[in-house]
């Protein structure tokens, strides 16, 4: 039996991926959208470098991962209907952490969020009624709770119907949440929360770089419109990606619905911009929160600037992410620290490490190339 995985080849699923292959025994069959195995392989090799070598690489391939090519937004999923009955048969639980988080496209957003997750959960379906489904995991967002400002909000309190979202992401995942309680009604489910995730507590590299193309953007900037006791709730992806697979894998989770965040323990502006001078960062900044409303109409005018002047990508990219970052809410954790007997790093201890590598590095992740063929192997 194995682990229905999607995602793998993003940057949440990787670390899934790689966690699950190093800390348990489990078979993972990873839906992968390529034209054939051989693409399949090395988009995979891309998505999991960052995590290990090509020899241990190799030996995953050839032992523990089986790969279904496949779309979310094709119909029924797999190019054939034989490897769709294959995974039916064999799947003993599903983590699904595809989705798009493109902000700015309804479109995008609800093709592959609601799409593609009514497909994953009649697969699911299928295989717990063949022969029961052990856990579907679902990894969401804490943006589901929708327009917040000044608050700390609990699993039991996040998700409200009657409260306006900030974006078709959070809608749609929203929706998700419902869509999988409602049709896997017999299941086990696990939901996931994440807030904002950013880098890796334990080494200054990532390969996942909007978030950070905004942070490094805040970083230059001398006036900061925000109030310097506001709290921006950042957890590493490593502590998400471990607290995904320690819940998974559980017999009985203690609850339903996590928030993977920094909780209580969220650090206010004025905190992480003491943590990166004291790291040394050289950059002065005052804080001057009355400038919020002109510095979000600024940041919505360059967005319309012709693509040459060079302001427009970086614009558009903190007009999405402007009002998760202005909202003060911090999103409580405690189900999730009691579970993994842990709290998540403070962003201070990774963040000035995060900063010199993404500007350094011109905010790309060196990939090394496919170094060969893979040896034989069974694939689904």
């Amino acid at each position: 039996m194995s682990i229905f995985l999607t995602g793998s080849t993003g940057y949440i699923g990787s670390y899934v991926a790689h966690w699950l292959l190093r800390e348990h025994t489990d078979r993972l069959a990873l839906l992968v959208r390529a034209d054939s195995i051989e693409a399949a392989e090395k988009r995979l090799w891309k998505s999991l470098q960052f995590h290990m070598k090509f020899p241990e690489f190799q030996e995953h391939l050839a032992d523990r991962i089986d790969i279904h090519l496949g779309d979310l937004t094709r119909p029924g999923i797999f190019q054939d209907a034989e490897g769709r009955e294959k995974l039916i048969q064999s799947m003993d639980s599903v983590i699904h952490c595809a989705a798009s988080l493109n902000r700015k496209s309804a479109k995008a957003c609800f093709n592959v969020n609601l799409r593609g997750t009514l497909e994953v959960v009649k697969l699911a379906s299928a295989a717990h009624q063949d022969h029961g489904l052990r856990r579907f995991s679902d990894v969401s967002t804490v943006a589901i709770a929708g327009k917040r400002n000044n608050e700390t909000v609990t699993e039991d309190e996040a998700l409200e119907w009657d409260r306006s979202d900030y974006d078709p992401y959070a809608r749609t995942k929203k929706f998700c949440e419902h869509m999988v309680h409602e049709l896997l009604p017999e299941v086990p489910i696990s939901i996931f929360r994440p807030s904002i995730v950013l880098g890796d507590s334990r080494f200054p590299e990532t390969t996942q770089f909007d978030m950070v193309r905004a942070f490094a953007w805040l970083s230059k900037m001398p006036v900061l419109p925000f109030c310097p006791e506001w709290r921006a709730d950042i957890i590493p992806a490593d502590y998400v990606s471990r607290a995904i697979v320690h819940v998974h894998q559980k017999e009985t989770p203690a609850h339903g619905v996590y928030h993977l965040s920094a909780g209580h323990g969220a650090l206010t502006y004025g905190e992480i911009i003491e943590g990166l001078r004291a790291a040394g960062h050289t950059r002065r900044q005052i804080f001057m929160p009355r400038l919020g409303n002109a510095f979000g109409a600024t940041i919505d005018a360059l967005t319309h600037t012709p693509r040459g002047w060079g302001v427009s990508p970086g614009a558009s990219l903190m007009k999405v992410f402007w009002p998760y970052l202005t909202f003060n809410t911090v999103f409580d954790n405690a189900r999730i620290v009691e579970e993994m007997g842990e709290t998540p790093a403070p962003f201070t201890d990774y963040a000035y490490p995060l900063l010199r590598f993404a500007m350094d590095g011109d905010f790309q992740y060196h990939h090394l190339p496919w170094p060969g063929r893979s040896p034989v192997r069974k694939v689904a």
